[in-house]
Formats: C-alpha cells, structure tokens, sequence
C-alpha cells in the first residue's frame, strides 16, 4: 500500500499544473483523487480501534473538504459559499482528529488554554496581514483554534507518551497547521502567489500523509 505515497505526490503534481491552466474541472478530479490515496492508505493500516477510526474519519473528511475548496474554481457564482463549507467539512476533520488523539494528551483543560492564547496571538499576527470579510475572520478563528488545539494536544500526547504513533502524528499536524496559515495568508493577503500555493498544497499533503502512515503504529 506504500505506492499509494508517491502515487499521491504525482497525481497531486497534475492537479497543480492543471490548476495553474485555470483548468478547474479536471483540476478538483486530480485533487479528489490525491487526496483519495491518504485516505486510502490510512485504512490500509488502521488497527480498526476507536482511534484509529475517528483518525480514519478526519482522513476521509479531509478528502471531502479538498474538493469543496476547488469546486469554488467550478461555480464561481457560490465560490465563497463553497468554500466556506469546505472549511466547515476541514473543521469536522480536525475534531475527528482530536477525538482520536485525545486520550493520550492528559490534562486536556490545560490544553484548552494553551490553545486559546495561542490561536489568539496567530490570529492577531494573520489579521494584520489579510484583509477578508467579517464571515471568513469568524470561521477562520474557530478553524484555527481548532488546528491549534489539535497540534498543543498532539505535542502534549508527544511529550506523555513518546512513540513512533504520537512522532508522525504530531509532524503532520504540525504541517497541516503551517499548510493552513500559508493558505490563508495567500488566499487573504494582498497578493496571491504560485509558490505559495505549492508550499501550501506541498505541506497539506505531507501532513495528512503523515498522519495516514501513524496508524501503522497506533496500539490503542
């Protein structure tokens, strides 16, 4: 099931080229099915516990969310709608993640504050970069937190209970969460760039395959 890694590495290589062509239609089928691989390859080698089936779902709901970001590309006319409801479908993932890992974190109050002091100092740091409507700084925050408060717990679950599951885990949270920052900065910002995209795009899906490959070591 390992080929399913650069088999998903190069199917999202054409979507990118296929994106930059403004050719949106086969761009969302290529990123689907990239995105198809992670998810695949976390139920290759899920161990089929309660955690790993809640990782499973926030792989499967990530898929979901990737083509509902692009599709705003395809119905321009609802794009902000679209994707809005693909950052809601993202939001899902990501407490689906949590749930998974949430057990291993200890004192997740502890947690909980951490995550809001922190997700409120990024934010005050990207809000003075981006200019977005009310609606997106909203959603933004809630989503934000929500990755921040995955990656305090992962890192708390890191330092716990060290292993090769809570290692990769945590790297691809960690790199879900600068994917992320490095959409919003390019989507909001002044100018959107190319090769912010591809770090951005590059960095989401090592995250999630990261996250994908820790089942292989997940025991409870």
């Amino acid at each position: 099931m390992y080929f399913l890694i650069p088999l998903c590495l190069c199917i999202m290589a054409a979507f990118i080229c296929m994106e930059k062509q403004e050719k949106y239609v086969p761009a969302v089928v290529l990123k689907g099915l990239a995105s198809l691989c992670f998810v695949v390859l976390g139920m290759k080698l899920s161990p089929g516990t309660s955690a790993a089936k809640m990782i499973t779902a926030g792989l499967l709901l990530g898929c979901i969310a990737d083509v509902l970001l692009n599709l705003r590309y395809v119905f321009q006319e609802k794009g902000q709608l679209v994707f809005l409801l693909g950052i809601l479908v993202f939001l899902s993932g990501h407490i689906a993640y949590l749930l998974g890992i949430m057990r291993m974190a200890g004192n997740f109050i502890i947690c909980f504050v951490l995550a809001l002091i922190l997700t409120a100092l990024l934010m005050k740091w990207i809000f003075a970069r981006i200019e977005a409507k009310t609606a997106f700084k909203i959603f933004g925050i809630f989503y934000i937190g929500a990755v921040v408060l995955l990656n305090v717990c992962a890192f708390a679950g890191l330092f716990m209970a060290p292993s090769m599951f809570t290692g990769i885990f945590t790297a691809g949270a960690l790199l879900f969460l600068v994917s992320d920052i490095v959409l919003i900065l390019n989507t909001f910002g002044p100018e959107q760039k190319f090769i912010l995209r591809v770090t951005n795009l590059s960095l989401y899906y090592a995250g999630q395959i990261l996250i994908a490959l820790s089942l292989l070591y997940l025991t409870v």
